[in-house]
């Protein structure tokens, strides 16, 4: 299978939505979030839309990977300085995440605000998101994923950030430069998140 990575664009919304919506059925701040099965993937693909739609396509970093027409998986990234959204993007977004997440939408809030208190202030890349296919993990694409973003950031010098909201992801994102730095406090019953840095590669020596 061909996979090739390409930049996202709004006619991707609705299909990304949906793969991530696949991807995060059973992650731990999701099933937090929404902890009703049977409605968890309609509210989190609307979630994913509104991200998308009103936070993040607008960088031009969201990328996709592809099979053909398929879409397989996605990466959302922020640029330095654009990891919290303005109060404009929070205004569009806030009718999309009332439908998405219904009562819950206090418990997102609440997790978003502590998140935030934690976010590092120097300047870097943010992975907000990534996912695959459930049908499709195991066979390399967050790995594909992850390397067309980070070698943009070692050729700009700049570092990147993630929380990782499995303990079992924290090896993957160790093998690509990031370092664990703590657990961000989270609110009551919040599952644990481990925040991981990737310093930007040394400057090479002269000689």
């Amino acid at each position: 299978m061909s996979v090739t990575i390409r930049p996202a664009a709004r006619a991707d919304v609705r299909p990304l939505a949906a793969v991530l919506a696949r991807a995060f059925h059973d992650d731990p701040p999701i099933m937090w979030m929404l902890p009703q099965p049977a409605t968890r993937q309609s509210r989190t693909r609307r979630m994913f839309a509104t991200i998308l739609r009103t936070e993040a396509l607008g960088h031009g970093a969201v990328e996709v990977a592809c099979a053909g027409a398929e879409i397989l998986g996605g990466a959302v990234w922020l640029p330095p300085g654009h990891w919290r959204p303005s109060a404009l993007q929070q205004l569009r977004a806030m009718p999309g995440y009332a439908r998405a997440l219904g009562g819950r939408v206090g418990h997102a809030s609440m997790l978003a605000q502590a998140l935030a208190s934690a976010h590092p202030r120097e300047p870097h890349w943010y992975l907000y998101v990534i996912g695959v296919d459930p049908a499709r993990q195991g066979s390399g694409i967050a790995g594909t994923l992850l390397r067309s973003r980070l070698r943009h950031c070692d050729r700009a010098g700049q570092p990147a950030y993630l929380e990782a909201s499995k303990p079992a992801s924290v090896p993957l994102y160790q093998h690509f430069g990031f370092q664990p730095t703590g657990t961000p406090p989270l609110p009551d019953g919040a599952p644990v998140l481990t925040a991981m840095w990737r310093p930007p590669p040394e400057p090479a020596r002269p000689g």
